[in-house]
């Protein structure tokens, strides 16, 4: 067995997650946010048998996507913040982050 740990973007989170349960995929779900951008996102944890993992991580690649985006930097924590103009600048967000981990037990009560 194996436990997949993906990480999606909140605008993901919906498609993804009918996508998975008309792929027979049981998935719980669990708000969490990211450290870069401090946005929504979703982490998926997946268990799944070893032969399916293929299958399941074709359903996250096909309904997260990236896409573009225009953030505001964060000012500096230190040094002189007079010469700092921040500029919104565009960004790569969204995808997924997905970990496959093995499972070396696993029981249902």
């Amino acid at each position: 067995m194996k436990l997949i740990v993906a990480v999606v973007q909140d605008q993901d989170s919906n498609r993804l997650s009918t996508a998975l349960t008309k792929g027979d995929f049981r998935a719980t779900k669990l708000a969490s946010t990211g450290g870069f951008l401090k946005s929504g996102n979703t982490t998926f944890l997946i268990g799944t048998e070893d032969s399916l993992v293929p299958k399941c991580l074709d359903l996250i690649r096909d309904n997260c996507r990236s896409r573009d985006q225009m953030v505001a930097p964060v000012s500096p924590m230190g040094g002189n913040a007079d010469s700092y103009i921040p500029y919104p600048v565009e960004v790569e967000v969204g995808g997924a982050t997905v970990f496959v981990l093995p499972i070396e037990q696993f029981r249902h009560f």
